[in-house]
């Protein structure tokens, strides 16, 4: 790690108007500073401001600041929100990591963390060598010739499907954008991860009122049980009557490079019934457009599967 200097401004104020490179929980900007893949000369300890809160009165507010592991067993918490964050990292790290910060962590892609290897996400131009190397853990939807890298986030992919917004702080002032939004694809600037401008804040998550949010859920699968990265999830959310499906959300992580949501299974769920021959023929169009490479074709069944097994979880016990 390089020799940086280290402030801790108490207003949120101070910390916009000093450059640098804010630090929440640090669970993944040390890591990556050990790795020298990020360099900054000058961190904010940000922990000071007043960007905390849990409020379930009218949907779901968060303060930025706020603790995972404190979200994640707040009651009122949207369970697929809750169950995403239970399924991230270890409880340790979930004592630590900010909502925030999970957000806006960086992908866990080898190659990307590996400074001795060419990045276009580190070194625009340098290339990607996952395209034609160890790509298994890699994305299969959003990617382009410049980058494969998957989105690490688990949080992300549930806020997502819920149609989460950020508000954003800075010199400029705040502005609220859709999470979806937020994230942007490769294309040819990987290096562009998010529409966070420089100096900006992410002060409060904010996800509306939905009241059949209630019966949600989010399924991981991963090589391991715990402390583990997705090789595919899903978070669905489903509002079901009279053994109908009246309306769905539904986003997917761990095979693209940003959260995707999937508005073509949730129009096919409309209206449906709640029947796993429904499911399977919604999840069908889970995949289109897929770009799989030579060692996560995988992906492609995985994704439709993961799918199906959170619709049955959720709907057990009412078909």
């Amino acid at each position: 790690m390089r020799p940086f200097d280290l402030t801790e401004p108490a207003t949120v104020e101070a910390a916009l108007a000093s450059p640098g490179t804010f630090l929440a929980g640090g669970t993944t900007l040390v890591d990556l500073m050990k790795l020298n893949v990020l360099t900054p000369q000058h961190v904010l300890d940000i922990n000071a401001l007043p960007l905390r809160g849990i409020d379930t009165a009218d949907g779901l507010r968060i303060g930025a600041l706020e603790r995972m592991s404190d979200v994640a067993g707040h009651p009122g918490v949207y369970p697929a929100i809750s169950r995403a964050l239970l399924l991230s990292a270890s409880q340790q790290l979930r004592n630590m990591a900010s909502i925030g910060g999970n957000l806006l962590q960086r992908t866990r892609c080898t190659y990307f963390r590996d400074v001795a290897t060419p990045c276009n996400k580190r070194e625009p131009g340098s290339g990607c060598p996952a395209i034609s190397g160890a790509n298994r853990m890699h994305a299969v939807l959003g990617t382009s010739d410049a980058c494969v890298a998957t989105h690490a986030s688990d949080l992300a992919v549930a806020l997502v499907a819920l149609d989460a917004e950020v508000r954003l702080v800075g010199a400029a002032g705040e502005r609220t954008v859709k999470l979806a939004d937020f994230y942007r694809q490769p294309g040819g600037t990987p290096e562009v991860e998010n529409d966070l401008r420089d100096g900006e804040l992410i002060s409060e998550v904010v996800v509306p009122r939905l009241d059949w949010a209630s019966r949600s859920t989010y399924v991981k699968v991963r090589d391991r049980q715990s402390y583990e990265f997705a090789l595919c999830s899903a978070a669905v959310a489903l509002d079901v009557r009279d053994s109908r499906i009246a309306d769905a959300r539904v986003a997917v992580g761990g095979v693209a490079t940003v959260p995707w949501r999937l508005p073509a299974v949730e129009e096919a769920l409309r209206g449906a019934p709640a029947t796993q021959e429904s499911f399977e023929a919604a999840a069908s169009e889970a995949a289109d457009g897929a770009r799989p490479l030579s060692a996560n074709g995988f992906k492609v069944p995985l994704l439709k599967r993961t799918v199906v097994r959170a619709l049955l979880e959720l709907t057990e016990g009412s078909r």
